[in-house]
């Protein structure tokens, strides 16, 4: 069934729901579902004193917050299959260690979210902060699989440490796009801050929405201009599934830049002619 937990009061405090989940809330009735522990701030409360808690379809593993829940933290933590559908803002640590299923937010996304993600997808209609698909303090690896899709701008270290999957920015980034990173794929299709891929070993970072020269490290080198092949595929199914890309960038030849040769040096920068 369909649940929808309605938030019935504005929030100063942050509110964590990590034990709010599929696993935990299947074959429950709603008022065993009221009554799951939350922690807000230093104190252990339910569910109930915070949200509305209702069944709302007969859709199967569909999970929806309502609400302004910018301080609602740990949404959608470890989801491994289902639905999580956030109708307004989301708190930190959206889609932590997420392995599968999908989390759509049609508002803004705080920072550190998809934290350390493994798998499934995470859209994000709006804006995100700080720290997308990074890793813990402290960890060696971020982001090791699955998709994230921003519409909005992100702030800084989008990607950082990341060593496997995808993160795809529709405006703005902060700096340091790919700080660390290991491996994976980053695209951004608007205007990009500095120090970008400072570290990285390997992977690809593609700048579609600059064609001008960016204002890269010097340790990073040109090295040719071409056509990547899987480039174009890459584009078409990421416009198929919904998400705006530019006519002028399947055909687009670009030029690459290898770095950091502080690091392993194997990554690549590929900027749109």
């Amino acid at each position: 069934m369909a649940l929808t937990f309605t938030l019935q009061q504005a929030l100063t405090v942050p509110l964590e729901v990590i034990s709010v989940n599929h696993a935990s809330v299947s074959g429950q009735s709603v008022d065993q579902i009221r009554g799951l522990p939350v922690l807000h701030g230093n104190r252990r409360l339910t569910m109930g004193d915070f949200f509305d808690v209702q069944q709302t379809s007969s859709d199967e593993d569909l999970l929806v917050w309502s609400g302004d829940c910018s301080r609602v933290k740990y949404i959608g933590a470890g989801l491994n299959a289902g639905q999580i559908r956030v109708e307004g803002n989301a708190g930190m640590h959206l889609g932590a260690e997420m392995t599968g299923g999908e989390i759509l937010v049609e508002g803004d996304a705080a920072d550190s979210i998809a934290t350390e993600m493994k798998g499934g997808t995470l859209c994000i209609k709006g804006n995100a902060g700080d720290l997308v698909g990074a890793a813990y303090p402290g960890s060696k690896r971020g982001m090791n699989g699955g998709t994230i899709l921003i519409h909005g701008n992100v702030g800084n270290e989008a990607g950082h440490r990341m060593r496997r999957g995808t993160i795809v920015i529709g405006g703005t980034s902060g700096e340091a796009t790919g700080f660390d990173m290991i491996a994976g794929s980053i695209f951004s299709f608007g205007k990009i801050g500095r120090r970008l891929g400072a570290g990285m070993r390997r992977g690809t970072i593609g700048l579609f929405g600059e064609s001008d020269e960016p204002e890269l490290l010097p340790t990073f080198k040109y090295s040719c201009v071409y056509r990547p092949t899987w480039l174009s595929f890459f584009l078409r199914e990421l416009s198929t599934a919904g998400f705006p890309v530019p006519d002028n960038c399947f055909e687009s030849e670009y030029r690459r830049y290898c770095g950091d040769f502080l690091a392993l040096g194997k990554g690549e920068i590929l900027v749109r002619q």
